[in-house]
């Protein structure tokens, strides 16, 4: 799949593109089920809500589960991300996020280079963002919440949290960069400073849906009261010339890949069912 000139200049535009469905439900429904596999494994690379059971996160699934190597290299979402960072790109970070139906917890307002910038030494914000819908997201179930254009702000001097947040005291060092209570995010005045500039808008589309968006735009999202489950993927393509900087301390190999090698599409017809 690639984008045509009128959609990457919507997305140039308003730092996002919501792109319908382009996966078959069978598709989905396969990697609905290697998701649950993995929110089964107890390791760090899971999160949980705060003082609770419920999975929030799962990151670096495309290491080890074969479905999800599959599919940061399908040509559904690799092409895009091509497209819009110029050149050869690789996984820089996986994800599967997940808002429980009556438990998923809130995302604060924040930009997301902020964190790659800052605690991985990530030179410029030539990444993207390429979220697969695994279920249908709805005004109901939490969807991400947009402030249209903000990208073109940069990085936004924002709150910065001391400590780790409540709940997670006995969690690691970076345990803030994922928990409802981010440890980089924007002020109440902040946004309302940019929502009046720009426009809100929320992501909402059918399962198998592809949301691509800039990694300086501003979102976030709500608690989940609806008896619906919300969950995605999200696969952050990084260019291969933007590799983080050299440090004597790195956050984990799942929030920050150590194979930079660029990806090649899948060749021909792509099933992941």
């Amino acid at each position: 799949m690639l984008l045509t000139t009128e959609q990457l200049e919507a997305y140039r535009a308003d730092g996002f593109l919501l792109v319908p469905p382009c996966f078959e439900a069978a598709e989905i429904a396969a990697l609905k089920d290697e998701a649950g596999k993995e929110f089964a494994v107890d390791s760090e690379r899971r999160v949980l809500e705060r003082n609770s059971s419920v999975v929030r996160s799962v990151y670096g699934s495309h290491v080890l589960n074969e479905a999800f190597q599959r599919l940061v290299r399908d040509p559904r979402l690799l092409g895009p991300a091509m497209q819009v960072l110029g050149d050869r790109t690789y996984v820089y970070q996986f994800k599967v996020n997940a808002k429980a139906a009556f438990g998923g917890d809130l995302w604060e307002w924040h930009q997301d280079y902020v964190f790659w910038l800052n605690e991985d030494g990530v030179p410029e914000p030539n990444l993207v963002n390429v979220v697969v819908f695994l279920d249908e997201v709805t005004e109901f179930n939490g969807p991400m919440l947009m402030v249209r254009g903000s990208h073109r702000e940069g990085v936004i001097d924002c709150r910065r949290l001391a400590d780790k947040p409540e709940g997670y005291e006995e969690g690691p060092s970076w345990i803030a960069n994922l928990t409802a209570d981010l440890k980089y995010s924007l002020g109440k005045e902040q946004l309302a400073r940019l929502v009046d500039k720009y426009s809100l808008v929320s992501a909402k589309g059918l399962r198998g849906s592809v949301l691509l968006f800039h990694p300086n735009l501003v979102h976030g999202s709500g608690q989940n009261m609806s008896p619906f489950d919300r969950m995605i993927s999200i696969v952050t393509y990084n260019r291969a010339d933007n590799l983080p900087r050299p440090a004597a301390k790195r956050r984990p190999w799942f929030l920050v890949s150590e194979d930079h090698s660029p990806l090649v599409p899948l060749a021909g017809t792509v099933s992941l069912a």
